[in-house]
């Protein structure tokens, strides 16, 4: 098929900076080739022009520089919805992971029955009332599915996700007003405890089995925090306890079997923080198995 890379690098929505060299860092890394050596097309669009914090006002302490994030969505979106729309697949290099309410906002304007896998150690279900940080990286799931601050809501042009159409796997780190929003929100979360208890592939059969029944197609916002901090040191906010490498491809082999994935997401890869690359070369291999590589 024809990807069609779109760099976006942001890092308002975060408290650490670096993030914004995440998509050269993933260039750098060979993604490209990766993705013609599948047998794909491969066409990179840049990247958005993305305001500095430095010469930015970070406005209302409870959701920082929300303002700026909202204009970057906003342009992502028209690039995700122009680019599905022309038969392309939409894979979009982060930058924090604000940015994916943009992408899943462009996505949904051309497949609107589309539904979220989120693979992340943290719920990212945050909202201004409940943030301890006003990191906005940490409230995009929650806009996604229309809740949280009107600005950001709104990028969704009232196609927000419903509860069953979006799960999350990976989780290990929760703020207290998150977990309360998110167990009241119907989201179904498969946390670490649950992947240690019962097994990834277990967890992905009933994550890809509740998907199937409420949506046609699907989009996938891949978190490097999701794996495990000595197989991926270059993220923001590590947690250990994460997946493993096999962990990893295992997931993305299952969701690229399903044969209905329409876009991708890589965020929150910090080459400041990184060792040699090698978060930015495990996502280039896990964006490789989403998009079909196998062993043989």
């Amino acid at each position: 098929m024809h990807v069609q890379v779109i760099g976006v690098p942001i890092d308002l929505g975060a408290n650490r900076r670096g993030v914004d060299m995440g998509p050269s860092a993933m260039r750098y890394a060979g993604l490209h080739t990766a993705l013609a050596h599948l047998g794909h097309t491969v066409t990179d669009a840049g990247n958005l022009v993305v305001p500095d914090p430095e010469a930015s006002d970070p406005g209302d302490p409870r959701a920082r520089y929300l303002p700026q994030i909202v204009a970057v969505c906003q342009e992502l979106r028209e690039l995700v919805a122009g680019a599905a729309g022309a038969g392309s697949f939409p894979l979009v290099l982060g930058g924090d992971h604000s940015l994916s309410v943009g992408t899943v906002s462009g996505i949904r304007r051309v497949f609107p029955n589309t539904g979220v896998i989120w693979l992340d150690a943290h719920g990212d279900f945050n909202t201004p009332e409940t943030t301890p940080s006003g990191n906005v990286h940490g409230m995009s799931l929650a806009a996604v599915l229309g809740i949280g601050a009107a600005e950001l809501v709104a990028c969704m042009e009232g196609r927000a996700l419903r509860p069953e159409q979006a799960v999350i796997i990976g989780v290990r780190d929760l703020d207290p007003g998150e977990r309360e929003l998110l167990r009241r929100s119907g989201v179904r979360v498969f946390t670490m405890q649950e992947v240690d208890r019962h097994g990834l592939p277990s967890v992905m059969e009933q994550a890809i089995a509740l998907l199937r029944r409420h949506v046609d197609s699907i989009h996938l916002s891949l978190d490097l925090d999701v794996f495990e901090p000595d197989l991926a040191p270059g993220v923001g906010t590590p947690k250990p306890g994460g997946l493993t490498y096999r962990e990893g491809h295992l997931a993305m082999e299952m969701i690229a079997e399903q044969g209905n994935l329409v876009s991708m997401e890589l965020v929150e890869v910090n080459p400041i923080l990184d060792e040699a690359n090698r978060t930015a070369q495990l996502a280039v291999d896990m964006a490789r198995s989403a998009l079909g590589a196998r062993v043989l």
